[in-house]
């Protein structure tokens, strides 16, 4: 996880301000650097200033690699937030950056800037630098520097894994960051997901594509970007400045006969535990030993205790030798509108008592504790950590400002409630348990790595609105429903997660939002993901038939078949209201409104 910057302006070299400078660090505590460019356009009277800055939090290779990656000999640039898992199907080693700088490096061998700036060989260069882009599995935001071209490569992958915003001034100057500093965020917006977006110093591009969001009167050419979209896997991958999306169009296919009824026996349960299985393997098997010796979890997990994470925990569990501990983050609001509820109740008399009361008798709370103990059932011979986090109503509203900050340019009742509990449960100081019946004790935890379940809900079907869909139409409208999740996936949240919980120098990674296991869930038919429409096993002794809602069946039966029946059960419940951290005034406010 990184945070990067860079502006470019016609006047003079405009680095960070203090206020985003520490943002910045924030994201990335293992080091920051900043890097300045003077470049001269199409005229030698055109001139622009470059400045790029880069923090790191380190977690891939023997060492901390330094941002901005800079090549000596081309002075090229390399901004990079992300995590390369594979690069053209096999899997990258060691420190991404630097692998992923090397390609681009190579790829753009053969652009110059002069005389040729049009010529074929020099799209053609551009050609390759995004077919290297394309080859990329794994969450992305970037800032590349093309020396020989004068260009300005940025942007994120295709699902927006990772943040990226910009902000265009008066003056036209513009500045692209992962972070917007408190005092000017009403004017940054979010890069969308879908495509890569190039300046072109020279001002040469033949594309026409400039984006609306850069699209200020006073930006002059070299400062409005060209965009070249993501298109789908089967399109033509051989024309010529392709970026290709790694995900087939969505499978629509209906039912036409009577349906198999999906059970533990069936090839997509087993199809997708390897997926799963490989896709955590990736993301947790190499994490490094956290800078700190007070604690040793070196992977933590966004924990409600509902089917998505759990069955992530139990499949760590087969992968990390059981030395290695595991953090459970689970948080809890004091409501002021249920304790004020909880009041009028005779039997609480305490304002301490009913304050408790108030966490432990969170919805999520409660299924963490009983997954919990599941998993120590389940899967012995570990520590599994389980963190309570409690956030008390005042300091809730302490921190309220610095959340509606960092969420912006989203600005809803919504996007505040999901945003404020990740950004508790990203902090992770709490009180720790390790067992189902032990005292807790204060606790931070020390892991920089965090698993989230997100992504399972938008691919097999979890959400309330995907059962109304299937009652309105049957599979058709489940298909639309289902289709229109999976394409507003970048659109939507993450970026906005992204700098909640880098802001504590930690880094979100999403097992369900692999590639390889997002095309999986893409091919395959509805009705093997989930189970609606199909009739449910009455008969006790039939074991490979359990009795399981038919939202996310497929991952319920997985969950099943690997121990945890209890979990296999839990019905699918939004965080905001988990955790309680929606509605804390009144009842009646609604998710879409907007905070200012």
């Amino acid at each position: 996880m990184c945070g990067i910057y860079c502006s470019i302006s016609d006047s003079q070299h405009t680095p960070p301000s203090k206020a985003e400078l520490n943002l910045l660090e924030l994201r990335g505590p293992d080091c920051c650097n900043t890097i300045r460019r003077t470049v001269h356009g199409r005229s030698s009277t055109d001139r622009y200033y470059l400045t790029f800055c880069a923090s790191v939090l380190s977690l891939r290779g023997s060492h901390v690699v330094r941002q901005p990656l800079e090549d000596p000999a081309s002075e090229s640039l390399l901004c990079w937030n992300g995590e390369a898992w594979r690069y053209d199907g096999e899997e990258v080693q060691g420190n991404d950056a630097q692998a992923i700088f090397h390609l681009l490096l190579e790829a753009a061998k053969g652009a110059s800037a002069g005389a040729d700036l049009a010529s074929y060989g020099r799209r053609e260069s551009l050609g390759r630098v995004l077919s290297v882009v394309s080859m990329i599995s794994g969450p992305f935001a970037f800032v590349f520097y093309d020396s020989r071209s004068k260009q300005i490569l940025f942007g994120r992958d295709v699902l927006g894994r990772r943040a990226l915003l910009t902000t265009t001034a008066i003056d036209g100057n513009v500045t692209i960051s992962s972070v917007s500093p408190d005092s000017t965020y009403n004017d940054w917006k979010e890069v969308e997901a879908d495509g890569i977006y190039i300046f072109d110093i020279d001002c040469r591009s033949d594309s026409d594509d400039v984006a609306n969001t850069f699209s200020h009167d006073s930006v002059r050419p070299a400062q409005k970007p060209k965009r070249f979209p993501w298109l789908t896997r089967d399109c033509d991958a051989s024309l010529i400045r392709t970026l290709q999306s790694p995900f087939s169009a969505f499978n629509s296919e209906c039912p036409t006969s009577q349906l198999p009824v999906l059970n533990l026996n069936s090839s997509a349960v087993t199809e997708l535990a390897g997926l799963l299985k490989h896709s955590s393997r990736i993301r947790i098997q190499d994490i490094p030993r956290p800078p700190v010796v007070t604690y040793s979890a070196r992977l933590a997990i966004l924990f409600s205790g509902g089917l998505d994470c759990t069955l992530l925990a139990r499949l760590c569990h087969d992968i990390l030798p059981k030395t290695h501990e595991v953090d459970l983050l689970n948080v809890a609001f004091e409501n002021p509108r249920v304790l004020k509820a909880a009041a009028q109740n005779p039997t609480r008399v305490e304002i301490s008592s009913r304050v408790m009361t108030a966490y432990s008798e969170c919805p999520d709370r409660v299924t963490g504790l009983k997954a919990h103990e599941e998993l120590l059932r389940v899967c012995p011979g570990r520590t599994w950590r389980f963190v309570s986090i409690n956030v008390p109503y005042n300091e809730l509203l302490a921190h309220r400002p610095q959340i509606q900050s960092l969420i912006h340019p989203h600005n809803t009742e919504m996007d505040l409630s999901i945003a404020s509990a990740l950004y508790f449960a990203a902090r992770g100081e709490g009180t720790a348990h390790s067992s189902s019946s032990g005292l807790g004790n204060p606790y931070a935890s020390s892991a920089r790595v965090l698993l989230s379940g997100l992504g399972a809900d938008e691919l097999f079907g979890g959400y309330a609105r995907h059962a109304t869909a299937f009652a309105r139409n049957g599979h058709e409208s489940l298909a639309q429903e289902l289709e229109l999740d999976f394409q507003r996936l970048g659109k939507r949240n993450l970026g906005r997660d992204d700098r909640v919980i880098s802001h504590w120098g930690k880094e979100a990674r999403y097992p369900y939002l692999d590639e390889i296991l997002v095309e999986w869930a893409l091919r395959t038919p509805i009705w093997e993901k989930c189970g609606f429409g199909q009739t449910m096993s009455t008969t006790a002794s039939d074991e490979s038939h359990p009795p399981l809602q038919p939202a996310k069946k497929v991952l319920r039966l997985l969950a099943w078949k690997l121990g945890m029946s209890q979990v296999a059960l839990e019905p699918k419940r939004a965080i905001q209201f988990g955790a309680r951290s929606a509605k804390m005034e009144t009842g009646k406010v609604k998710g879409t409104q907007t905070l200012f």
